[in-house]
């Protein structure tokens, strides 16, 4: 058993054991309570006879630890596998973040564990950088650099958790500089020309006509959109009122003639909160509700001739090739929503509000736009059902 000694001119007990080798050592605990230096003294003696019977792996090794920290501490060391622990932060972010923030959160950390492979069942503690960069890596060959980016930012976020819970030495993930931009990836999305709409309603079909029209009368995202009920709108006022999902903004907005049109061609529901897009709704409640509902436009697109079917290769595991990145998608509704209004003479102030982004002249001169100013704006977007 390993015994203890003290030095007439150190405050701390010394532990003597024979260590791995056969040989008596002695060394400081660097402890002054004898209770916790004997603890630290039978760790050590521990160790070195695992070591000496060739038996000291990684959880061993770990245990030594954990006995070393609970006789210092009196509570034992704190630890987690890297799969569960990821797998609880995940679900503790569902309150106290936005819906859609609380599901890439959730993705990450799921990519991240099947990244990790038989690792993910180790102790967290055993994370490292080339296990962030090989995750990171993995994300750029099937997306793009901004993708990849925004998923290292958020396992940042995850790993920086587990470091605060002090189940890391450090961040590993905050060890990755973000990945440049690429050549070929500088694409930007663009504005729809009149008769690109005209070709996309004829291909629209179902909710999608009434979605089209929505992103291109109101210039608002996707998923806000499929998520309106018959409470948000007001028929005889002619108004939406809406909060995004992105900035948790609150919009009113004036309804152009020919949502005021398409509203009056739909079933009206008996219950208020009733979805307007039954169909679109229920996928964008879903987990990859945003996922799903771009690859249904991208459908139409492709219909209407405007770009290239997707595919995926049989492994299941993603798309055998990174996707070309496209400048035209749902959300290019919003920059021909911005770019019929700025044509139409509209003011910056106007337009910025109406699409829900802050523009600087509101910000400049604190204007506040009118739901008056706001309908006449809207008029003037060209017709295209």
């Amino acid at each position: 058993m390993a015994f203890l000694r003290r030095f007439k001119r150190s405050p701390f007990w010394y532990a003597g054991f024979t260590d791995h080798d056969g040989e008596r050592v002695q060394k400081s605990t660097k402890q002054s309570n004898r209770k916790k230096a004997q603890g630290v003294a039978d760790a050590w003696e521990k160790a070195a006879k695992l070591g000496s019977e060739g038996r000291l792996g990684e959880a061993q090794a770990r245990k030594v630890i954990s006995d070393i920290y609970e006789a210092i501490n009196g509570s034992a060391l704190p630890s987690a596998t890297a799969r569960d622990f990821l797998k609880g932060w995940a679900e503790r972010r569902k309150g106290d973040t936005k819906p859609g923030t609380a599901r890439a959160y959730g993705q990450v950390a799921r990519d991240f564990v099947e990244s990790l492979g038989e690792r993910a069942d180790r102790d967290i503690s055993q994370i490292n950088r080339a296990d962030v960069a090989k995750y990171r890596d993995a994300v750029l060959k099937r997306t793009t650099p901004a993708t990849a980016n925004k998923s290292l930012k958020y396992l940042r976020v995850a790993l920086g958790a587990a470091y605060k819970d002090g189940l890391l030495q450090d961040n590993p993930a905050a060890k990755l500089d973000a990945i440049k931009r690429r050549e070929g990836d500088s694409a930007k999305r663009r504005a729809f020309t009149l008769a690109e709409l005209k070709k996309i309603l004829k291909h629209a079909d179902g909710e999608w006509r009434g979605l089209v029209l929505f992103g291109l009368y109101t210039g608002q995202r996707l998923k806000d959109i499929a998520r309106l009920t018959w409470d948000s709108v007001d028929i005889e006022e002619q108004e939406i009122e809406l909060v995004t999902g992105k900035t948790g903004r609150r919009m009113q907005l004036p309804m152009a003639a020919p949502l005021l049109t398409h509203l009056s061609s739909l079933p009206a529901s008996d219950v208020p909160n009733a979805p307007l897009f039954p169909d679109a709704h229920a996928i964008a409640a879903k987990e990859t509700g945003d996922s799903s509902l771009s690859q249904q436009f991208h459908g139409i697109l492709v219909a209407a001739k405007m770009a290239k079917e997707r595919t995926k290769d049989a492994t299941g595991i993603g798309r055998s090739q990174r996707r070309a990145i496209s400048e035209i998608s749902f959300h290019s509704l919003r920059h021909t929503a911005t770019s019929f209004l700025k044509s139409a003479g509209v003011s910056e102030a106007v337009a910025m509000d109406i699409i829900g982004h802050d523009s600087a002249a509101m910000s400049r001169h604190y204007t506040h736009i009118d739901l008056a100013a706001k309908r006449k704006a809207l008029a003037k977007i060209p017709n295209v059902s």
